[in-house]
């Protein structure tokens, strides 16, 4: 008989909801049981959507639901450490969205629970399960472009959030925020991050400078090998949702990612034209069932999880080293953090 994996999703937003419906529809071997947020008409209007036969108002009674075996946390940042904790002392299985949290003393709070329990913790990456990210991994494992020495990561959003969401004391503001995904990039493929130098500011969106955040900034990495790298960060990719990487090595060349959301050119008297990539879920959406699929799978035969408590802190190290250079105009050592 084949196992199927008795999970509940913790937070029903715009990304939860992806999770939920994937777990519900679409991942093979995963029996989504129930769902819960702090708006129950949203909670109940899901699981009748959907067949779920609970839900709850809160999380606290999902964790401690006996049929629950795994819990996917989709919900604010703020709450990810305290929620994580508790389901890793109720013995679930965790899948956590990114980052842990936007301090460190928090995210190294939880690791050391997830140490003390055992629990079965899974971060939130998904780009590492993007097939241009991930084939590009086994490339650089297999030597095609020889010995990978400057690396290129670009993160550009169309329009910027919300100011209340970029609020640097709820989000960590758009280096932290948005660019935990690039040095998680960094490590997934040049290796731990040395120091850090950042220059930025709120260019294209003055209103950020009034709540203390910027909406550009670059980043440049060096890694602990000596070898180097540029993280680009941006919210005014008028044109579309810019997300790429470039990897440069002795013997060639990766890139990732594209611009052209349809196989179609617009050719005219007037030029050449074609569509772009409108925002992450259209980037993204089959990263993210793979990420939540490689969860089920890895706590169904007992594997380790693809991405530990461990990889979530050092990408916030490298976060926070990377806002407090920006802050204070000069190079930051990871190891200050």
């Amino acid at each position: 008989m084949t196992k199927t994996l008795n999970i509940g999703v913790i937070g029903l937003g715009r990304l939860g909801q992806v999770y939920a419906k994937d777990l519900a529809q679409r991942v093979p071997n995963a029996n989504l049981v129930a769902v819960a947020d702090m708006q129950s008409d949203i909670a109940e209007s899901f699981a009748s959507e959907y067949g779920i036969s609970r839900w709850y108002s809160n999380h606290h009674d999902l964790i401690a639901d006996k049929n629950v075996d795994a819990v996917a946390v989709i919900t604010p940042t703020s709450t990810h450490k305290g929620i994580s904790i508790e389901a890793a002392k109720s013995g679930k299985a965790i899948f956590c969205e990114k980052p842990i949290s936007i301090s460190l003393q928090e995210s190294e709070e939880l690791q050391e629970v997830i140490e003390s329990t055992g629990a079965f913790f899974q971060m939130g990456f998904q780009r590492r399960f993007d097939r241009g990210y991930a084939e590009a991994k086994k490339k650089i494992d297999a030597g095609v472009i020889g010995d990978p020495v400057v690396l290129i990561s670009t993160s550009r959003d169309p329009f910027p959030p919300p100011l209340e969401f970029c609020d640097p004391a709820k989000s960590g503001g758009l280096i932290a925020d948005m660019g935990i995904h690039d040095f998680d990039v960094c490590r997934m493929f040049m290796g731990d991050v040395k120091s850090v130098y950042s220059v930025g500011g709120a260019l294209a969106n003055p209103e950020m400078a009034k709540i203390g955040d910027i909406d550009n900034a670059v980043v440049n990495v060096t890694f602990e090998s000596g070898k180097i790298g540029v993280v680009n960060l941006s919210r005014n990719a008028i044109f579309g949702y810019d997300i790429r990487a470039e990897i440069w090595g002795t013997k060639g060349s990766l890139q990732v990612g594209y611009f052209r959301e349809t196989p179609l050119l617009v050719m005219t008297r007037e030029g050449i034209t074609h569509d772009v990539v409108p925002h992450f879920m259209e980037r993204f959406e089959l990263a993210y069932r793979a990420q939540i699929q490689d969860f089920v799978n890895n706590v169904l035969k007992d594997a380790p999880p693809s991405i530990v408590a461990a990889d979530g802190v050092a990408a916030l190290k490298v976060s926070l080293a990377a806002t407090n250079s920006h802050k204070e105009n000069r190079p930051v050592e990871v190891n200050e953090i």
